[in-house]
């Protein structure tokens, strides 16, 4: 055996080791998996409960985008007021529920114009972002304490804008365990600035990052946030058909094609990823008969729930989307409680579903 230098085992020892880890893919980028092709044929390990969220005085579900766990095990979601805006309702679009879909208390009339990201902290404050803005409302974030006290407001009421201080349809946000906050701004269908912008816990600006694109870093309507257990941001870049991962300065660390076109993401204590596709699409045959890629293009990839470790970015199950027509199905917005129960938060089909492992 030809003489090899020790340090030059070593080295070549621990390539192996990270293959080993990564099923013999690596990026460069500190050991993150390599994106590959979304799969439609994992095994589907759920049951659908339907009607599981029941309002007590016949209310009707509108769209919804937004399901979050509560440090408690509770489930809270949103409503959009029966419809898929609030600005001229007084129904109480945030809603808290406990794990057998009683209805425990609601909040919110006439603070929004359409909600949209939706995040419950460690402490349980409820934060909602309102995409749109109409008579002085919407294009903010706010903080919402349990019992629906505002805690803190973010953004300009009502004015959209690319500053520090104004969003232009800001669409998800989430918290940092520090407490520094994120905020995905940019909306279909023109994108707006598709950024991420980071802020203290206080609400002091700090920075932003991505700007509208396709390259490694950029970002195309930013749909969806969530931290895994090392801080990592991942970022469902919706219209770019991929997930994106950055450190907390906004560094690249790598982009995900695996779980298909995310609007919606969240990871556990455990770091599953759930990745919720409702707009896959392939060819769009418009009434003139002619093929266009259009809205939503992402040939061979079907709608449906992915989810899986982000340790080795494997998916290991699949809901798959029961009738995926139109410009929507399925959910946009996903959660999952200790018990590996999932919840999909829909706007196209105007309901909160809970999926439950077979027996």
């Amino acid at each position: 055996m030809p003489y090899i230098k020790h340090s030059r085992l070593v080295t070549l020892g621990a390539l192996i080791f990270m293959l080993a880890l990564t099923g013999g893919k690596a990026n460069g980028k500190g050991g993150v998996p390599e994106s590959s092709a979304p799969t439609n044929d994992t095994p589907n390990p759920y049951q659908t409960v339907h009607n599981w969220a029941q309002f007590p005085d016949g209310r009707k579900w509108g769209s919804t985008a937004g399901v979050a766990i509560a440090p408690d095990g509770n489930i809270w979601a949103y409503d959009r007021c029966g419809a898929n805006a609030c600005d001229a309702s007084t129904l109480d679009p945030i809603l808290e529920f406990d794990t057998s879909g009683k209805l425990l208390k609601s909040f919110g009339a006439g603070i929004f114009v359409m909600p949209h990201g939706f995040y419950v902290d460690r402490e349980g404050n409820v934060w909602v972002t309102d995409a749109m803005g109409k008579d002085g409302k919407g294009q903010q974030v706010i903080k919402f304490s349990p019992d629906g006290k505002v805690l803190l407001r973010l953004g300009t009421a009502g004015v959209a804008g690319d500053g520090p201080e104004k969003f232009n349809q800001p669409s998800a946000v989430a918290v940092a365990k520090n407490g520094d906050i994120f905020v995905a701004d940019g909306h279909a269908p023109t994108c707006g600035t598709s950024r991420i912008v980071k802020f203290s816990k206080d609400g002091k600006y700090l920075k932003e990052f991505g700007h509208k694109g396709s390259a490694p870093g950029d970002l195309m309507c930013p749909h969806s946030l969530a931290f895994d257990s090392k801080g990592r941001l991942f970022v469902a870049d919706r219209s770019n058909n991929r997930i994106e991962i950055f450190d907390q300065d906004g560094k690249f660390i790598a982009a995900w094609k695996q779980f298909g076109r995310p609007s919606g993401i969240f990871i556990d204590a455990h770091d599953m990823l759930y990745a919720t596709d409702s707009e896959s699409r392939d060819m769009i045959v418009p009434a003139s008969g002619a093929q266009t890629e259009g809205y939503g293009y992402n040939p061979g990839c079907m709608r449906g729930i992915r989810i899986g470790s982000v340790k080795d970015g494997k998916v290991i199950a699949y809901i798959p989307d029961p009738m995926p027509t139109g410009g929507t199905s399925i959910s946009e917005g996903v959660a999952a409680d200790r018990q590996g129960n999932v919840y999909g938060a829909e706007v196209g089909p105007k309901d909160l579903k809970k999926y439950v492992k077979k027996s």
